[in-house]
Parts: C-alpha cells; sequence; structure tokens
C-alpha cells in the first residue's frame, strides 16, 4: 500500500488499488481518489494456447512499412489440443492457399536478418538491407537470379552505406552457400539497377583500413594496448602513397605490431582472423616496411625494436 491526500479524511491515508476496476481507495473511509486508472505494468499473458509454452508477449511485432499490410496479419494457430501439423485445421489451410503478396518479401527478410544475426550486424543495417532489396524487388528484374546472392549483396551495400562495412568473404561465410563471385555480380547488378531508379550513381561509402581494425584484432585476441597501436599505425599509413586494399593494409599493420610486442602471431593466424592470404599479407607488409619508423607510435615501440624487424 501507498500514501495519499484523502480529501475526506484532510491528511495523508493509506491507499488501496483495486486492480480489477482500476481504482485507488482511501482505506479509512472508502472514498476513491482515482478511477479508471490505466495499468502500465507487464501484462503476463499470452490469450494464444496456454496449454503449451506461455510467451509472456504484451503486443505483436512491429508494424513494417515495406510490407503492404504493415507486417500485422493475423496467423492462424494449431486447435487447442492439437498435435497435428498446421494445416490439420480447415482454417489454416484457407488462410495457406490464400494469395499473400508479400510472401517472398517476408522470407527474404527473415534471411536477411538471420544473416545480419550471424554477424553481429545492428538494426539499422539490416533495416537498410531490406529497403535496399524492396526497391530491387518493385523493379520486377531480378527473376532468374541467385536469391541467396541478391541478399548478401544486399547487406553488403548497406554495410557499407551505414559505414560498418564487412569483406566480402565475411559476408559470403553467412550467405547460405553463395560464392564471392556471385556475390559480386549482384553487387554490380543492384548499384545499376538503383542508379537507374534514381537517376545518379549509389553512393557505397568509402573503405578506411581502420574500419576493420577493432573486429581483426579482437579475433586474434590482442590486448588493448597493441590495439590502439595499431589503431594509431592504421590511420597514420593513409598519409601515405601506398597502392594496397584497405584490408590488406590491416592485417599487415596488425602483423607488425604483432611482432613488435612480446604475443606475437603466426602469419598463418592472422591470415586467418582477416580473410587475406598469406602471399598478399606479406606483399603488403613489404610495401609498409619503409613507412614503419613514421607509421608506428613511439611510446609503442623503441626505435631499435623497429630497425630490427626482419626485412621483406
Amino acid at each position: 500500500m501507498a500514501d495519499a491526500f484523502c480529501s475526506d479524511c484532510k491528511r495523508h491515508t493509506e491507499v488501496v488499488f483495486d486492480h480489477s476496476a482500476g481504482d485507488t481507495v482511501c482505506s479509512e473511509c472508502g472514498l476513491v481518489l482515482e478511477s479508471h486508472s490505466i495499468d502500465e505494468t507487464s501484462e503476463w499473458r499470452t490469450f494464444a494456447n496456454e496449454s503449451g509454452d506461455n510467451d509472456p508477449v504484451r503486443v505483436g511485432g512491429p508494424s513494417n512499412p515495406l510490407l503492404a499490410d504493415g507486417g500485422l496479419s493475423t496467423v492462424i494457430a494449431k486447435p487447442n489440443g492439437a498435435s497435428g501439423e498446421f494445416l490439420s485445421s480447415s482454417l489454416g489451410r484457407w488462410q495457406n492457399r490464400g494469395s499473400n503478396p508479400d510472401r517472398g518479401l517476408i522470407l527474404a527478410f527473415k534471411t536477411i536478418a538471420t544473416m545480419s544475426d550471424r554477424l553481429g550486424l545492428v538494426a539499422t543495417i539490416k533495416d537498410r538491407a531490406n529497403e535496399i532489396y524492396k526497391k530491387v524487388e518493385d523493379q520486377k528484374s531480378s527473376r532468374g537470379r541467385n536469391q541467396d546472392a541478391l541478399l548478401a549483396a544486399c547487406l553488403y551495400i548497406a554495410c557499407r552505406q551505414e559505414d560498418k562495412p564487412r569483406t566480402v568473404k565475411e559476408i559470403c561465410s553467412v550467405a547460405n552457400g553463395a560464392t564471392k563471385k556471385e556475390i559480386g555480380r549482384a553487387k554490380e547488378y543492384i548499384v545499376k539497377q538503383l542508379g537507374l531508379e534514381t537517376g545518379q550513381s549509389v553512393e557505397m561509402g568509402t573503405i578506411h583500413a581502420g574500419d576493420f581494425m577493432r573486429r581483426f584484432c579482437s579475433n586474434l585476441g590482442m590486448n588493448n594496448q597493441a590495439v590502439k597501436a595499431a589503431q594509431e599505425a592504421v590511420q597514420k599509413s593513409e598519409e601515405f602513397d601506398i597502392r594496397r586494399s584497405p584490408i590488406s593494409i590491416a592485417a599487415a599493420v596488425i602483423y607488425i605490431i604483432t611482432q613488435l610486442s612480446d604475443d606475437k602471431k603466426l602469419l598463418r593466424d592472422i591470415s586467418v582472423a582477416t580473410g587475406v592470404a598469406e602471399g598478399t599479407i606479406r606483399n603488403s607488409y613489404k610495401d609498409l616496411y619503409s613507412y614503419v619508423s613514421k607509421i608506428i607510435p613511439n611510446w609503442y615501440a623503441k626505435e631499435e625494436d623497429i630497425r630490427n624487424l626482419s626485412s621483406p
């Protein structure tokens, strides 16, 4: 019970809340101080088949503006006590026979959500990928193309546009069997289609080596000091004309940083963590070698240690 001021008792008294009626009642004189109050606490009732697992959900899912019905359509569940399949219900059979124009979109959005979860991507990237796919699907020109590659390419473009890029190899690992070449072709196709729709080139965002650094270092289990040094080094490397891909530069910088620390990493382990071939890392290291003394932070390594680095 709580205290509240009662106008009849002319003082603060203990009040009782009647949950069934939503009334707040004075415990001494019985005066209703407030009526029909809204209970904002959780409603632990599922209103579904309570014989099974109870799902304490208060409301349904959010609306989806990309779907014709907003994603708020009704699904007919199994009848109470039924142990058969969903289609054992006559209503379920009729619903399944009905044509849902958004069925393909719903399946595609579920696939994108699954890939996003496996990569640990935030909801904004998933939503952007859904928007990209919807735009491509509305043009009705993607029939006959590899659907898995198309969805993976939408996710790749969304990561680029949200400044959280992922490598094609990372996207490929969750693309349900689509190859890097197929994803690359699908990406070019999507960019072309979106460009035709808007009449201007699609902004993909610029990739920097630093975008991958923290994730690669985490995959290798590097300590915070080494991660900080790697991030500073890769930022300094952008001041020089190093004609290598950002991912290759990131891998080479990690190799240099680990060689200057007590916790040295094998080239093979760096290749696995970054998805860059060992030969590519060696060639990138060769290009970076002449700038090592300028990009490695002074607080991380002594000049003597830098000079003792193995020559490429």
